[in-house]
């Protein structure tokens, strides 16, 4: 049928190139022929799990990489190391290839939007070359002169005066500055003037050291006329060098100063600013970064709530965390001293405890006390030497080396606005140079959208001279800001993180980027770019597509959305099934083409199947919980009611507000409520209904491990019960092994080279680190002696490249195994592994295998479940699975919350919560509450137009 399929299409499409694949096995591929065609849109999709990501990234983008380093020496080569081939006979008409995947962002703090599309390093150009300074002290225009103007506005403003030329030394500081008046003598300067007094040198003068002072050398007194302006040009210069471009003329008939400067520099008080440079603007540069939190413009402080969580508890029973329990060491000693000044003991509860004693035991203290011993009469002299436990964490958080004992500290801080620079990262003067009355800072606070207008018409704000110096820089600007407008990131600031990005607006930053840059003839691969992109927005992501295959690239894109797969010039499906019921191509062709043959995806485009809207909405349980008053981030001071007992749906375009109303204010409270969380929720004003709640689950997509050890088997717990069964087979027992032998964390079984992971990571100095097989154990991750223990023939590492399907039924006999499996399988991830690495698993498949593990534990009925976006990376087939689980979960009485933008989800939902009506800050208000057919009424929002079609 396949070979069929390439016949049928060649004589269509003979005119243009294909990139030919030949024998492509990676994975689940079932050795597939493909022809893809060069310098148009091509779709990929099929099941979740069903090869397509194995085609587009194992293969063919694998086999790009490869050959793009093959094209370095020999020399740069043996660095990288050999990166291995692919699984395929054979590609041809292979591009460059460019991948833009979901989990490449940079997770540094250093790293925002502005960063990334490069607006933000233009902006910096544009401030360093353009911009206007203007004093921190008085708010006036700074000046800069050069010598000869400093001459003439002195022959000007002090004609016939007589004046006194001085060079500042000394701006507000204590010191009593005696080595400084012998230097200034030494030099032939006979006068300073202090404080505003003009004195003359003494021999050993000094000032007060515990006052602050300002001090200039007198570098002459002349008369302003003709003859002596030779003498006002030597003055001038000598002034400049002695007070580090900055001189100061006083009129010895009143004592008022003027300042001149070759720098930037207030009129009035005389205070300069180096001329500024682009990394002046830069928080990642020593030059610009506020010196108080470094430029992250956060700064950690202790929690005191972390450090004495309980204060019911006394100190011998760990009552204060970082120290624990009592135990014989110089710290309980130190304790017990002041314990025995303050007259406590070290079993009585905190909250009991002397202030005076508290304080000392947080923030130290240094004194020595005597007690004479009441039963023998001896005085005894005792000594509190004590740093304080608060001193103890900050010191091993700023100068610990050890990583883990950096985080232990981090453990009992908080991460809080630095209040130096107020959360802008910058120094105070690069915060005082400005355009059209803005600082860079409050521009990178715009959002896009903002940002768009006000470079629009720009130029009639800009005086002619920074007309012609940013022309160019506006133009870059310009464009750059064009690109996220069109790909649907208009509600994004540029100061935004890059680590608070959701996997599908991180790609869309990148593909934003790559347009930018205007590459022709290259393949790009994309991994669902749809992602977390409201309907609204999605045909401004296909446009940019369409856009980037227009200017002479090749599109490749793995998707599910129906619209991109009808814009698209040519669809691949793959399936039928997933895992190993995948991997062949069912299906190709353009989008009416593909609807002929009968798959799974073309019963869903057509109509034979479909997600059924249930035929009556649950009533829930008549308990509410009320927020009042949120208004964390862009969130307009809102109030919502979420009824309990029925599955709720928060719906809105991207940026509206929906992650801050739940994940940042609602889920933090809950948290704090019922766990003691410690995560402070966005500013609210009121909740009511908490006691209805008796657990709270939240299950994002963060990645549910960061090495190659973790794994799903590790992350359910299902891998304990097969370690604890391996170790009673009868073998195992003769041999004396215990579970921790089939673990691969630690020593003992795992083989030592790899040390359990399977794989070794090569570092490769300027690419992404490569994995390559351990040679010793050839991935197993055990020694041969653990992999010689079997049961019913298979050995500890079979066990891990099972998939979670045929271990299912592996372990159907073992109740408390197969319970864990049968839920991963039930959310629809049979095809992966058990020792699948948790890196090579997508943001969906994370939150899957998080749910699957909740879902295994015993539910109260009173549970509250918050999924983020769910249906990441699914297929149709797979989003009617998972909320197949949902349902069931909700049909028990628990309460169900999802944020989402997939229709299928949204009309099956009891209840919708709808916020807009635009993202970033027009968004923030609730539009509209209530059922799907209620919401789909609504006239405003944009989820009800789309949901209206959807219903009917």
């Amino acid at each position: 049928m396949i070979n069929f399929a390439f016949q049928k299409f060649h004589f269509s499409l003979n005119d243009q190139e294909y990139i030919e694949v030949y024998g492509a096995r990676a994975h689940n591929l079932k050795n597939i022929d493909v022809k893809i065609p060069r310098e148009q849109l091509v779709v990929i999709t099929g099941l979740s799990g069903s090869g397509k990501s194995s085609l587009a990234f194992d293969t063919i983008y694998a086999e790009g990489q490869r050959r793009y380093i093959e094209t370095f020496s020999a020399y740069a080569r043996q660095f990288l190391g050999g990166l291995e081939r692919p699984d395929v006979d054979k590609i041809d008409g292979l591009s460059p290839v460019i991948s833009i995947e979901q989990k490449t962002t940079n997770k540094s703090p250093r790293s925002t939007v502005g960063t990334i599309t490069e607006i933000y390093d233009f902006l910096r150009l544009l401030f360093a070359r353009a911009s206007d300074a203007y004093s921190y002290n008085t708010g006036e225009k700074m000046v800069s002169y050069s010598d000869e103007q400093i001459k003439k506005l002195i022959t000007s403003d002090f004609s016939g005066k007589k004046i006194a030329v001085l060079a500042p030394l000394i701006k507000s500081r204590k010191g009593h500055y005696r080595e400084l008046f012998e230097q200034i003598s030494k030099q032939g300067f006979v006068r300073v003037r202090v404080d505003g007094k003009i004195r003359e040198i003494e021999k050993g003068m000094r000032l007060d050291r515990y006052k602050t002072h300002d001090i200039e050398v007198v570098i002459d007194r002349l008369l302003v006329n003709e003859k002596s302006e030779k003498r006002l040009e030597e003055t001038i210069k000598t002034a400049l060098y002695s007070g580090n471009n900055i001189l100061m003329v006083i009129g010895l008939d009143d004592e008022k100063p003027r300042y001149f400067s070759r720098e930037l520099m207030c009129p009035t008080t005389g205070i300069a600013y180096p001329n500024p440079e682009p990394n002046t603007f830069s928080f990642n540069s020593p030059k610009g970064a506020c010196s108080a939190c470094n430029g992250l413009g956060t700064t950690q402080e202790i929690n005191l709530k972390k450090v004495i969580p309980d204060d019911h508890l006394s100190i011998k029973k760990g009552g204060i965390v970082p120290l624990g329990e009592q135990k014989n060491s110089w710290i309980f000693k130190q304790i017990q001293n002041i314990a025995e000044r303050y007259r406590f003991k070290l079993t009585d509860a905190i909250k009991d405890l002397p202030k005076e004693a508290l304080e000392i035991i947080l923030h130290g203290g240094n004194e020595t006390f005597t007690i004479t011993s009441k039963t023998v009469g001896v005085t005894r002299n005792y000594k509190i030497d004590f740093e304080g436990i608060i001193s103890f964490i900050e010191n091993q958080y700023n100068n610990a080396e050890s990583t883990s004992i950096k985080r232990w500290a981090k453990g009992f801080m908080d991460e809080v606005t630095c209040s130096s620079c107020k959360g802008k990262r910058l120094k105070k003067e690069a915060l005082h140079f400005k355009i059209t009355d803005k600082n860079i800072s409050e521009l990178a606070q715009m959002d896009v959208t903002e940002l768009a207008k006000l470079f629009d018409n720009i130029e009639q704000k800009l005086s002619e001279k920074q007309n012609t110096i940013a022309s160019e820089i506006l133009k870059e600007i310009r464009t750059r800001i064009q690109f996220l407008l069109d790909v649907g990131l208009d509600y994004l600031t540029l100061d935004r993180t890059s680590k608070s990005l959701s996997g599908g607006e991180a790609q869309r930053i990148r593909l934003a980027t790559q347009i930018g840059s205007q590459l022709v003839g290259v393949l790009y691969i994309l991994d669902e770019p749809s992602i977390g992109l409201h309907q609204r927005d999605n045909q401004k992501l296909i446009d940019s597509l369409v856009k980037l295959r227009d200017i002479g690239n090749s599109v490749l894109v793995v998707e599910h959305d129906e619209d991109m797969m009808k814009k698209a010039d040519y669809v691949l499906d793959i399936g039928p099934g997933a895992g190993k019921h995948g991997g062949q191509i069912v299906s190709i062709g353009t989008y009416e083409e593909m609807l002929k043959h009968k798959t799974l995806t073309t019963d869903y485009l057509t109509g034979i199947k479909k997600i059924e809207i249930p035929k009556k909405r649950r009533e829930g349980n008549g308990k509410t919980i009320t927020l009042k008053g949120a208004s964390g981030n862009n969130l307009k001071n809102v109030s919502v009611a979420f009824p309990l007992g029925k599955m709720i749906c928060v719906t809105g375009v991207s940026g509206s507000g929906k992650s801050t109303l739940i994940n940042e204010t609602l889920y933090p409270i809950l948290n704090a409520h019922i766990y003691r969380g410690v995560k402070k929720p966005m500013p609210y004003k009121k909740i009511e209904g908490l006691e209805y709640v008796d657990k709270v689950i939240d299950i994002d997509q963060s990645p549910i491990g960061r090495t190659p050890r973790s794994n799903p088997a590790t992350y359910t717990k299902t891998f304990d019960e097969v370690r604890s069964l391996f170790a009673k087979t009868p073998e195992a027992a003769i041999r004396g092994y215990k579970p921790g032998r089939f673990s691969f964390n630690v020593k003992g079984g795992r083989c030592e080279t790899c040390q359990g992971g399977g794989v070794r990571v090569i570092e490769m100095n300027f690419l992404p680190d490569v994995q390559v097989e351990c040679e010793t154990c050839q991935g197993k991750r055990f020694n041969r002696e653990t992999l010689e223990i079997r049961y019913k023939g298979k050995s500890i590492s079979d066990v891990l490249e099972m998939t979670i399907e045929d271990a299912t039924e592996f372990f159907k006999n073992i109740p408390k195994i197969h319970r864990k499996l049968k839920t991963i399988e039930d959310v629809g991830l049979g095809y992966i592994t058990l020792g699948q690495q948790s890196t090579t698993l997508s943001g969906g498949e994370a939150q899957r295998i998080k749910l699957a593990s909740e879902l295994s534990k015993r539910d109260t009925g009173n549970t509250f479940y918050i999924l983020d976006e769910p249906t990441t990376g699914l297929h149709f087939e797979d989003i009617r699975v998972l909320m197949d689980v949902l349902n069931k979960l909700a049909d028990k009485g628990n309460t169900v919350l999802i944020i989402e933008h997939n229709l299928d989800v949204i009309k099956l939902a009891d209840y919708i919560i709808d916020v807009g009506m635009e993202g970033g800050k027009k968004g923030g208000k609730i539009l509209v509450t209530g059922t799907p057919e209620q919401v789909a009424k609504n006239k405003t929002s944009y989820t009800a137009k789309f949901l209206k079609k959807e219903l009917k």
